[in-house]
């Protein structure tokens, strides 16, 4: 199945694109995602701890199941004040 990944900040320089289409076995969860990117571009393989995911615009846990054609974001951690 094919899932659309939504690139931000530090994530989307290192990538050096916005967005990806990213081919995952059914079944796949954010995480399995983000371990492909990793492996694509090892330089993001130290950030997994501190990002969040979301599915479809909603926050999800890294173990949720996708569907063919969802959104994949991982937010970054967000500063200011």
């Amino acid at each position: 199945m094919r899932v659309h990944v939504r690139l931000f900040a530090g994530i989307r320089e290192a990538v050096g694109r916005s967005a990806v289409e990213i081919e995952v076995p059914e079944g796949a969860t954010p995480e399995a995602v983000w371990q492909r990117l990793a492996a694509d571009h090892p330089e993001l393989a130290g950030r997994r701890p501190s990002l969040s995911a979301a599915i479809n615009r909603r926050y999800s846990a890294f173990d949720a199941v996708l569907r063919d054609g969802d959104e994949v974001v991982f937010v970054p951690p967000v500063s200011g004040g």
